[in-house]
């Protein structure tokens, strides 16, 4: 049992996790980290627990038994279950003429992150509604708001969620907003960089520049930029904030959300 404030974040083993990590630790949570492989969410866990408290759980997003698990060994071991952030989800775009789409494999990615966040929410929402105060954030992306991909339509689909649960749990004292991160320094982000560059025979950091120019802040976002304002969130007294898609990407979108 902790007096310690605590989070669960999946997809805890890479892309933005880190800098999420960081930012709740700092903020003085006990984070436990979970995503299907237990090895390399081990390695994550040893190297984010310099900061902070760190605990390594494995869990399945398409697995509701393995969440189950996954609240109970968390509960056994903190008593609590404070924060939830939904950070799984698969790499890999999906698009190209629509004719040659992979329907299942779209799908499959849908299932992973859209139906994983719901899952993970369902797992934990007795949990918070038993302490009467909780926090649940969605990350999504810019893809959402782009024709770019079609599987920015996954994206769109977690902006639905978040606003049809944060009506739902609102009145239980749990706030559900969703954070969309732009361009961040990921192993990933610098695979999408060489991809580029080969396809166009040029230095992968003529890539980044030319990316780089076309954010008003001028630079591509680090995880732990992302991390700083989920912990706003998951910091907050109450659930006065909710319902909210916030956007963390040095200004690269361009449209007017009202």
């Amino acid at each position: 049992m902790t007096a310690s404030p605590v989070a669960l974040v999946t997809g805890g083993s890479g892309g933005i996790a880190p800098g999420i990590v960081r930012a709740l630790c700092k903020a003085g949570f006990a984070v436990v980290i979970t995503a299907r492989g237990l090895e390399r969410l081990t390695a994550a866990a040893e190297d984010l627990g310099k900061h902070g408290t760190v605990v390594a759980l494995a869990s399945d997003a398409t697995d509701k038994r393995s969440m189950r698990l996954l609240v109970d060994g968390v509960l056994a071991r903190f008593g609590r279950i404070d924060v939830l952030v939904n950070a799984a989800a698969s790499s890999n775009p999906i698009g190209g003429v629509i004719e040659q789409v992979d329907i299942d494999l779209l799908m499959s990615d849908v299932d992973i992150k859209v139906g994983g966040y719901l899952r993970y929410i369902q797992a934990v929402a007795p949990a918070m509604k038993a302490r009467g105060a909780g926090h649940v954030i969605n990350i999504g992306g810019l893809t959402g708001r782009s024709s770019d991909t079609l599987s920015g339509l996954r994206n769109v689909a977690v902006t639905h969620l978040t606003k049809v649960l944060s009506d739902q749990l609102g009145p239980f004292g749990i706030s559900v907003n969703a954070v969309h991160p732009g361009i961040v320094r990921t192993p990933h982000l610098a695979e999408l960089f060489s991809e580029i560059a080969h396809d166009r025979r040029i230095d992968p950091a003529q890539v980044e520049a030319e990316f780089t120019a076309d954010i008003p802040a001028g630079a591509i976002l680090e995880t732990d930029d992302v991390g700083r304002v989920v912990a706003f969130l998951a910091a907050a007294p109450d659930a006065s904030i909710t319902g909210q898609s916030l956007t963390v990407d040095g200004g690269y979108s361009r449209g007017i959300y009202l």
